[in-house]
């Protein structure tokens, strides 16, 4: 039997163990968790799955009605309703906010629950941004002391640049500009960017390594500018000239500059031989250059023309621009790495036409289908003898295909995604980012011998497996890039992703919202998301709010440009609430409509063209509600 002493010991050792266990899981940032990052993956897999599973919930109207006519699954989503309004008034309660959710009259339930649920979302974020300011050494409640006509440098620390890795201090952050302090690039344009509703023109004049001739059309461009009448030509021979030109380049106008070069490309014998994979050097001990003055452009062509090989890769920017923006070019050879400044140099670019469409020089890409595009659009840049790694990979069957899985799969280096969604029109570039852009074609050149050879190997020491890699890389160096034309049906094309049914007057409220975001973004060279996001737009739709203040509401936050034009918005919203009333379906084209039939005598949601002109909506149609127009179409 133990003595008391050695009892009073254990029960000492216990309180010691469960006191140890305690400070240490008070000292836990997130119990139950090794980190912080395990923690924010585990509510993200959360999120994500539960947004999908409410995504799969019978949507409002027919679907949700014909469901709800079932007791079970009626009394089901109210039990579920109900643990919700519950967990979300602890939270409300948790930070101090009115959270009687589930005490509202059936009058205005609705709209009183969702003013408290966007005020308690507001205290949250607020109360976030806060925190992470604190966490930043930002101290919100003391004011610099500055001396007089000082401007403070517009720096804002994003969190998302935050460094979490844990052998890194916790307090060191990437100081970023935000985009909303970057000078807009477009302002100082040599060539104005031209987001008009027409179809693009190769921005090309002159066609290094031509086997094909360019078209005049594009040699003679400050003839062609020239009006007739300035030449001192009659009129009548005036039009006769310009219907001349008009047909003959026509067609030369939307030409790929270099199809016939690609069409009668063939690869040399060399490269369909196993290479013996080039070590890279590393990146510590690899010269960098970063090139922004024509000087510097110049000499890198001419290293370019002299090798055999080069990796290239693009660093884009799509939100506060319209068609988007080339920000920085990466090119690699097997001894050094250029960064080139595609803001600065854009009118010039095309000096490196001479090394992009040399047909003796592999250009070494990694999912060029956009790059492509983005060369053409921008710079004026086509590129023959193109070798695009993702297609080699494809061809392997590896596990996955992205630079990311080569990279750890070739080279055994991990990447660091912490500069993907970054605003690449930041001028100077943090050191940082630079490294970020390096890394993208730093290791390409030995990627490319290494997928060279096990193509190879993969299909018996036979060339045709390597053989279709430079085919499908050579149909993306024929793709044309293709601007986005506006035209009365495009907002169809959109609205048939949406898992929504509309009426007349929410789609033509849509249709109208559609054109008016496309037609402000061209004007001021803004993204359509950043001008009107499609979840703004379609709630606005949705609610077809009564007053101005209804369109602000329905945007948290507000776009600057909604914000500017809520008025005219506001008359758009008016003239959908005047439409005739019917139901339609999201996926309906006025070619569809001969074909779809009634489910009922009273059922017009699902009403055909044809029988428009014998029903209305109490059985009795009249004649102009056959029109398009009345169908929102």
């Amino acid at each position: 039997m133990d003595s008391p002493k050695s009892n009073d010991s254990t029960n000492s050792g216990l309180r010691d163990s469960t006191s140890k266990a305690n400070d240490e899981e008070q000292d836990e940032l997130c119990p139950g968790f090794r980190n912080a990052d395990a923690f924010v993956k585990y509510g993200l897999g959360a999120v994500l799955s539960a947004t999908k599973a409410s995504a799969s919930l019978p949507q409002t109207g027919d679907e949700d009605d014909f469901y709800r006519s079932f007791p079970g699954f009626r009394e089901f989503c109210e039990s579920q309703g109900d643990k919700l309004l519950h967990c979300m008034s602890q939270i409300m309660q948790h930070h101090g906010c009115r959270s009687h959710l589930r005490d509202q009259s059936k009058l205005t339930g609705l709209e009183e629950r969702f003013d408290l649920v966007v005020d308690s979302n507001d205290v949250i974020l607020e109360r976030v941004g806060i925190l992470l300011d604190e966490a930043d050494g930002v101290n919100r409640t003391q004011q610099p002391v500055l001396p007089a006509g000082f401007q403070p440098p517009k720096i804002v620390v994003s969190s998302w640049n935050r460094m979490v890795a844990l052998e890194r201090s916790r307090s060191e952050t990437f100081r970023l500009l935000h985009a909303k302090n970057v000078a807009r690039p477009q302002l100082k344009f040599k060539e104005k960017v031209d987001n008009s509703n027409t179809p693009f023109i190769p921005k090309i004049f002159i066609k290094p390594n031509a086997t094909k001739p360019l078209s005049s059309y594009f040699t003679n461009k400050q003839i062609r500018k020239q009006r007739p009448e300035d030449l001192d030509v009659p009129a009548a021979l005036a039009d006769l000239i310009h219907q001349q030109r008009t047909q003959e380049h026509v067609e030369d106008m939307f030409a790929h500059p270099y199809q016939y070069e690609l069409d009668h490309f063939t690869v040399p014998e060399g490269l369909l031989s196993k290479p013996e994979p080039q070590m890279y050097k590393p990146i510590s001990k690899t010269k960098c250059s970063f090139i922004d003055s024509l000087e510097d452009l110049v000499a890198l062509n001419e290293k370019l023309c002299k090798l055999s090989e080069f990796a290239v890769d693009l660093e884009h920017h799509n939100y506060r621009s319209f068609l988007g923006l080339t920000c920085l070019m990466q090119i690699s050879t097997r001894e050094e790495d250029f960064i080139v400044d595609t803001i600065e140099l854009r009118s010039e670019l095309y000096i490196l036409n001479e090394a992009f469409t040399d047909p003796a020089i592999v250009k070494v890409f990694h999912g060029a289908d956009s790059d492509i595009d983005w060369l053409q659009r921008d710079l004026g840049l086509y590129v023959v003898n193109l070798f695009d790694t993702h297609q080699a990979s494809r061809a392997l069957n590896l596990a996955r295909h992205s630079l990311d899985h080569l990279l750890k799969h070739f080279c055994t280096v991990d990447t660091d995604k912490r500069y993907q969604l970054a605003d690449w029109r930041i001028r100077p570039l943090p050191e940082e980012m630079v490294q970020y852009a390096r890394t993208d074609t730093h290791y390409l050149p030995y990627i490319y011998d290494c997928v060279r050879a096990q193509l190879l190997d993969f299909n018996h020491g036979q060339p045709g497996l390597l053989q279709s890699v430079w085919n499908k890389s050579r149909d993306i160096s024929l793709k044309k890039y293709v601007k986005p034309i506006f035209t009365e049906e495009s907002y169809l094309e959109l609205q048939r992703k949406q898992k929504r049914s509309l009426n007349t007057q929410q789609l033509t409220a849509f249709r109208l919202l559609f054109a008016w975001r496309d037609k402000l973004a061209r004007q001021e060279d803004e993204s359509t998301g950043f001008t009107l996001p499609t979840h703004m737009m379609n709630k606005i739709s949705e609610e077809l709010p009564r007053e101005p203040q209804g369109i602000i509401a329905c945007c948290n936050p507000v776009p600057p440009l909604v914000r500017q034009q809520v008025n005219e918005l506001h008359l758009l919203v008016q003239q959908a609430r005047e439409m005739p009333l019917l139901k339609v379906r999201r996926w309906l084209e006025p070619m569809f409509l001969p074909e779809v039939t009634m489910f009922g005598p009273h059922d017009t949601s699902r009403v055909s063209e044809s029988d428009l002109h014998h029903c209305s909506r109490d059985g009795k149609l009249d004649t102009h509600a056959r029109s398009p127009l009345y169908l929102g179409f």
